[in-house]
């Protein structure tokens, strides 16, 4: 019953983020929202939508340790996992001028990810300034985009042309907006649930199952879709979904739960996936740096490192 409960979760969680996706972008080309805005704004919340609904639903049922694990654990998971088989399909190249800017706000989101962490509990106030800083990025990107149109602005935009909405009304385009919340919702349910009783059941933390079972299922969707745009040709979309969406899971994601509910962080992230999800990031700075390109070798050092991050996990529990 109980991985009954874990794959309906999974599933439902995808199903709602696709449809919330969908349903958005559909009513933001309704009202004429410009692609570059949707695929910065709505694109990127829709594709953290299972994260949030998943760490929203562990604040209220009590499990802090899944909600921050799901964070920290995503995060290990974008870059390690998801870069790292993305790039073994196909080298990951990128515009040096777009990665200065990205890559200077996964670093700063990152550091300030491991500063609240290590205060012991991610208060409101923290979860205000994320959310505060998330914001400013957001605003920051897309006035340089616009004024220079630049490839990362070209990438958002292709983000959002890529979506199919139906052709419908904007009640309809609305309702299914709706009811991707509804399924994200119902599915994140079913995952904390499921999280919950295999902690019990197999005699460990639930922040270890945040980072590993919890993290791995809600980072399925993003994974399918950076492999996707790898075997299209599009690095660049694989490496700018995961990016994007580390700084998202950050600021948005445990900035928001933060405010909705503070969390006490479990012990044993403060003493190793915090620095563990902070070395990965320098370790993809450091690789993206030389020649601009991730490099499939690369891919699979990094493939091969969540390998071992699983391993340890499994050896802790």
């Amino acid at each position: 019953m109980t991985i009954l409960l874990l794959l309906g979760g999974i599933a439902l969680l995808a199903i709602g983020g696709e449809l919330l996706v969908r349903g958005s972008v559909g009513v933001a080309r309704y009202l004429g929202v410009s692609p570059l805005l949707a695929g910065l704004t709505i694109v990127g919340f829709g594709t953290s939508a299972p994260e949030l609904a998943t760490s929203l639903q562990a604040a209220f049922a009590g499990s802090p340790g899944i909600a921050v694990g799901n964070v920290v654990g995503s995060n290990i998971a974008n870059f390690l996992l998801i870069i790292g088989v993305s790039a073994m399909i196909m080298p990951l190249a990128i515009t040096p001028k777009a990665f200065k800017r990205d890559g200077s706000a996964l670093m700063i989101a990152t550091l300030a990810c491991v500063g609240v962490v290590m205060f012991g509990i991610v208060d409101r106030w923290m979860g205000v300034a994320l959310l505060i800083a998330l914001v400013g990025y957001i605003i920051w990107a897309f006035l340089s985009e616009r004024d220079t149109h630049d490839s990362e602005a070209a990438r958002h935009e292709q983000e959002e042309g890529d979506i199919t909405t139906p052709k419908t009304g904007i009640w309809t385009l609305i309702a299914i907006s709706i009811g991707g919340i509804a399924a994200a919702v119902l599915g994140a349910d079913f995952l904390v649930t499921a999280a919950v009783d295999l902690a019990r059941g197999w005699g460990v933390s639930e922040a270890v199952i945040g980072l590993t079972v919890v993290a791995f299922g809600t980072s399925l969707p993003e994974l399918v879709a950076c492999v996707v745009a790898a075997l299209r040709n599009h690095g660049d979309v694989a490496l700018g979904n995961a990016v994007g969406s580390s700084i998202y899971n950050i600021c948005a994601i445990l900035g928001i739960t933060a405010i909705v509910r503070p969390l006490e962080v479990p012990p044993e992230i403060m003493q190793l996936d915090i620095w563990v999800m902070l070395g990965v990031t320098v370790l993809l700075v450091i690789f993206l740096r030389t020649g601009w390109t991730f490099k499939r070798w690369e891919g699979a050092v990094f493939a091969a490192l969540y390998a071992a991050y699983l391993a340890v996990q499994a050896n802790i529990a």
